[in-house]
């Protein structure tokens, strides 16, 4: 499980929050053949994020729009957040049939300037 905490130390250390960043979704499902390893099977930009106090998570969406959450959009809000907001887990609203998958890592493509947030299905 990802909190925020997480994204916050990895962003900086990895890509320097970069504000130009854009935040994307890469879907990894199991290897039928080796439940070991996991395969890549798409990716889409990130559309909205939103900040759930109640449920005590960030809820990545994408919804099929031209908005883009960039770096910069997102770690401004994150960063003034109380210690206890910090451990809020990462979940991500991909569609109707998967409307609350777990963040399980971070990636990211410096020559796309691509921040990924990790999926398995």
């Amino acid at each position: 499980m990802k909190v925020i905490i997480d994204l916050i130390e990895d962003l900086r250390e990895e890509i320097g929050n970069q504000e130009d960043f854009i935040l994307t979704a890469m879907l990894l499902k199991e290897n039928p053949d080796d439940i070991e390893k996991l395969i890549y099977a798409g990716e889409s930009p990130l559309n909205l994020f939103d900040l759930k106090e109640s449920s005590k998570q960030l809820i990545f969406k994408i919804d099929g729009s031209q908005s883009r959450v960039t770096v910069g959009e997102l770690v401004k809000p994150l960063l003034i957040l109380s210690m206890d907001a910090m451990m809020h887990e990462l979940r991500m609203d991909v569609n109707m049939k998967y409307s609350d998958v777990e963040v399980v890592g971070f990636g990211k493509s410096i020559e796309e300037k691509k921040y990924i947030l990790f999926i398995k299905i």
